[in-house]
């Protein structure tokens, strides 16, 4: 192998090229990612990394806010830690806020089907599973509402089943694989 000291510092020129070449089409992908609110044609490179740094950071902070509204909304406090150690052994002092077994009630009235679910604050994933099996068995949802009272949400569907001549047989179909979700339902 050759010591050729200009063929080392081609090397290296080389190397340096392809490497801001690289960098420079990783800041036009970031800039062209980050909204921005004036032309970065006339903004410093140091500028744009400090404009995308300070959105990135805005990114987080409301993701944060909107986990705990969500949070707030769905009535998931966060345990604090007396709560936390007082679960893990001692059962005097524990809460068991939401912890309800689902219950499900299917009132059946010609083609209409009245779904009622009960369910704690833990299962609240039900009423989405339960809209979607109605769906699957090809009933219309008329109405959907839910009320809260402490700790136990109280779901109720109001749907429509086919205007077929078999709406008795769906009927029961349905209503015997809500009542089968409903005991699998509050094994998870």
């Amino acid at each position: 192998m050759e010591n050729n000291p200009s063929s080392s510092r081609t090397d290296r020129k080389t190397i340096e090229r392809n490497r801001r070449n690289q960098m420079k089409a990783l800041y036009s992908t970031l800039n062209s990612i980050v909204p921005h609110q004036r032309p970065m044609e006339a903004t410093s490179l140091p500028d744009q990394l400090d404009e995308a740094t300070k959105y990135i950071k805005r990114l987080q902070t409301n993701l944060e806010r909107m986990k705990e509204r969500k949070e707030r909304l769905m009535g998931i406090e966060k345990p604090d830690a007396a709560a936390a150690t007082s679960s893990s052994g001692n059962s005097s002092g524990t809460i068991t806020t939401g912890l309800r077994s689902p219950q499900i009630e299917i009132h059946e009235m010609g083609s209409a089907l009245e779904v009622v679910l009960t369910t704690g604050l833990d299962f609240q994933f039900m009423f989405i599973e339960t809209i979607r099996l109605l769906h699957e068995e090809g009933v219309e949802i008329v109405n959907a509402s839910f009320n809260v009272v402490e700790d136990t949400i109280f779901h109720t569907i109001h749907s429509k089943i086919g205007d077929s001549g078999s709406d008795h047989d769906a009927s029961a179909r349905i209503s015997e694989r809500l009542k089968k979700f409903g005991q699998d339902g509050s094994a998870f």
